[in-house]
């Protein structure tokens, strides 16, 4: 059975504290925007997998709530970074699985301010579920006193350039793309533009990274309306309704540990197999796709995100963004929304917030910042701990 997106919505990602709301609130906008969308009632809705990280148990019932209550099925998800686009694939599921025809998927985030930890209790990476990838990095690159996700990723921008001479104005030009692209977005937390030297010379987080490169911590939502094709038939949706083509979750295997690489500790191996996956299950390859939202949590996860969907050979990476292939007029457009990067990464929205973005760009809804002839898009969201997940989406 076919599944299909037919209404998404968000808020506009915004910096921790500085709007007078609760996560309820924000769960409110977005999954309004997405019914409103959609043309159709809560009351239709048969199941509503929430996603969220730093709430607490049963938070996503506090939000749904708010949207009615009609009783549905609420679950709550909670799958680090990957956690909106995870929300999303068991929205599919239900659907494809022939138990549900409607159902909302709900992802948000209500942050603190300044740079995320590592994911340990207390500071005892001992109890940490990312322990083990922390300890890969210590063992090769030991353990400084940055951020330690800013740290783990950046050790793996250190790796590329040793491996693959990778410069630092490369990596500086994933972050000075992304942030021009978002300039186009209203719902993007940072709206500036930026050049390659102002990337460069912004403050240092984890060298290579800088502030320019990094995403942010954010507050805010986005939602998905899922349904089956009996239902796009029975409603008249033909007009706003895109199709999950296909879609795959990997999580670690030995691949990401076995070489004591950072770059496979934070998700490379995940992501070539789950793009694998889909491609192999949808028939299309990466030559097909139009527009990709992809997880640039750092700039350097943009560049390994290339190599693994297959956009460039092993290593080439910062010649393809240098390229200009990656940006408007170029083969793809990574990113049009301003990524991560610049866009936010509230991390329960995150992933619902991509597919909102290329929901806009497959229906040619995107404004200033549409593709031109976009058919095919694809989404890419990971977290560590981990999680990949590849979503492949397509306008009839």
């Amino acid at each position: 059975m076919k599944s299909y997106i037919v209404g998404v919505g968000m808020t506009r990602f915004e910096k921790p504290q500085s709007r007078d709301w609760q996560y309820w609130d924000m769960a409110k906008e977005a999954g309004t925007a997405a019914l409103a969308d959609a043309g159709i009632a809560y009351g239709q809705v048969e199941q509503v997998p929430v996603g969220y990280c730093f709430q607490v148990s049963t938070a996503g019932q506090r939000a749904a709530y708010e949207l009615g209550l009609s009783g549905v099925p609420v679950y709550n998800v909670n799958n680090n970074c990957a956690t909106g686009s995870t929300a999303l694939m068991m929205a599919r599921q239900f659907v494809e699985g022939g138990i549900s025809d409607c159902v909302l998927a709900l992802g948000f985030e209500q942050m603190k301010k300044g740079a995320l930890g590592g994911g340990a209790d207390g500071g005892d990476f001992k109890t940490s579920p990312v322990a083990r990838h922390y300890g890969i990095m210590a063992a090769g690159h030991g353990f400084e006193m940055s951020p330690p996700t800013a740290q783990i990723f950046g050790n793996a921008a250190r790796e590329h350039m040793e491996r693959y001479g990778t410069t630092a104005a490369q990596l500086a030009m994933v972050g000075a793309k992304n942030h021009r692209h978002s300039a186009d977005n209203p719902n993007a937390q940072f709206r500036d533009v930026y050049t390659v030297d102002e990337v460069l010379g912004a403050k240092p987080i984890h060298a290579p990274l800088t502030k320019l490169q990094c995403s942010p911590t954010s507050d805010g939502a986005a939602a998905a309306v899922v349904v089956s094709e009996r239902f796009v038939v029975r409603h008249g949706l033909h007009d706003k309704a895109v199709e999950i083509v296909a879609q795959a979750m990997t999580t670690d295997t030995e691949a990401s540990f076995a070489s004591g690489s950072c770059i496979d500790v934070v998700g490379k191996p995940m992501t070539r197999a789950a793009g694998r996956q889909v491609f192999e299950s949808s028939g299309l390859g990466i030559e097909d796709v139009d527009v990709i939202e992809l997880h640039d949590c750092f700039s350097i996860n943009e560049l390994l995100t290339y190599e693994a969907l297959g956009m460039c050979a092993e290593g080439a990476a910062g010649k393809l963004v240098e390229s200009g292939a990656t940006t408007y007029g170029g083969r793809w457009v990574v990113n049009p929304s301003g990524g991560l990067i610049s866009k936010g990464h509230p991390l329960g929205a995150t992933g619902l917030a991509q597919a909102a973005e290329l929901v806009w760009q497959l229906r040619g809804q995107a404004g200033p910042r549409q593709v031109d002839g976009a058919r095919v898009g694809l989404a890419h969201n990971i977290g560590l701990g981990g999680a990949a997940v590849v979503t492949l989406l397509r306008r009839s």
